[in-house]
């Protein structure tokens, strides 16, 4: 039943119906004026129309979209002169084509739905104050609506261009894969192949040519094994320092200017492990929900510690902890390592994992 009255439920939420509550004025409006039954009729008939209309924006395509606006607009216009509290269904208009329109040209239609606002309470020789508020509201709401629909075009074509780059970065790491396990095992089964033919051929006529030969099939064999295990050591991940690259280039990416400063430490693979994915994380959420302008990185050694540093300047410093830090701040702990998060000008992650202790363990 919701999903026909109101499709976008699942993917904007009950937040659009919200606003619904302001259409309180056009259902009170005959309570005033004590109006006929007729009127009555009318106005839960035409509420009820313009509910359907403006919650089937929100998930109609662009060209549909217009449609629907502008039919929300001629329903104030036709409505108003019988119940004043239609007037704010220009409101909703202009909310809706700020949001669905993020170019330019929607400060047109903003603009001569204001004018109809002005307009029709002149014709009716409602309040000038009235409409004056109505279309002040109005500017306001379609103004704040288009700030955030820019903010959403922004945020896509952000993902758009990381998808981008993690598409290309998996398409160059097969060809690399593929490119090296040709020339890693190309020649190697090549010759591992001829090899044992001539040992089949010599089994008979020449034995101990046949061992020597089986030997050598034996030693490539594992020369070769030696090769993948070596080879695939290097696929599992290029460590801390590809990473702190990385970083660099997605936070510059998302116009975020960043200040590094990075000491080279004697880390162990976990705990490298552990501070690439700490810092991935990082970096990944100043980049989806701090809106910072500038970040920094630091890795230094104090003391008996490594310590690593991220900080930004963004708004995120008040947003609960998420999945993500739980399960950064559970990776540290397990290796002895731990999380501090400030949030005092924006939100400061302050990593510290013990270097000697780990080194010893390492040792034994």
């Amino acid at each position: 039943m919701w999903d026909l009255i109101y499709p976008g439920r699942k993917e904007h939420g009950w937040r659009p119906a919200i606003w619904l509550l302001y259409l309180i004025f056009f259902f009170i409006d005959p309570f005033t004026r004590h109006t006929t039954p007729l009127v009555w009729v009318g106005t839960v008939v035409a509420g009820f129309v313009f509910i359907l209309l403006y919650l089937h924006v929100w998930t109609a395509g662009e060209q549909n979209a217009v449609l629907l606006t502008v039919a929300m607009a001629l329903m104030g216009i036709v409505c108003t002169p019988w119940n004043t509290g239609a007037i704010g269904f220009f409101f909703y208009a202009a909310v809706c084509v700020a949001w669905l329109d993020s170019s330019r040209r929607v400060w047109i239609w903003i603009a001569i739905i204001i004018g109809i606002i002005l307009l029709e309470s002149r014709l009716l020789h409602l309040p000038t104050s009235f409409g004056l508020m109505m279309a002040f509201f109005a500017f306001v709401a379609a103004a704040g609506n288009y700030h955030l629909a820019q903010k959403r075009c922004a945020e896509k074509k952000l993902q758009l261009a990381q998808d981008e780059v993690e598409h290309l970065a998996k398409v160059a790491e097969r060809e690399r894969i593929a490119r090296d396990l040709h020339d890693l095992l190309g020649h190697t089964l090549s010759l591992i192949t001829l090899k044992a033919e001539l040992a089949r051929k010599l089994v008979d006529r020449d034995p101990e040519r046949a061992k020597q030969e089986m030997l050598d099939v034996e030693h490539t064999s594992r020369a070769a094994l030696a090769d993948v295990r070596e080879a695939i050591s290097g696929y599992r991940g290029e460590g801390l320092a590809a990473e702190l690259v990385r970083a660099r280039k997605t936070l510059e990416t998302a116009g975020i200017t960043v200040d590094s400063d990075v000491t080279e430490l004697p880390l162990t693979p976990a705990q490298e492990t552990v501070l690439a994915l700490a810092l991935r994380e990082a970096v990944t959420n100043v980049v989806r929900h701090a809106q910072a302008r500038q970040c920094s990185v630091r890795l230094q050694r104090e003391n008996n510690l490594c310590t690593l540093e991220i900080a930004d300047n963004g708004s995120g410093a008040n947003a609960p902890e998420g999945n993500g830090l739980r399960g950064m701040r559970e990776r540290l702990e397990a290796i002895g390592g731990s999380l501090q998060r400030q949030s005092q000008a924006g939100t400061r992650l302050v990593i510290h994992l013990p270097l000697a202790p780990a080194a010893a363990t390492l040792r034994n």
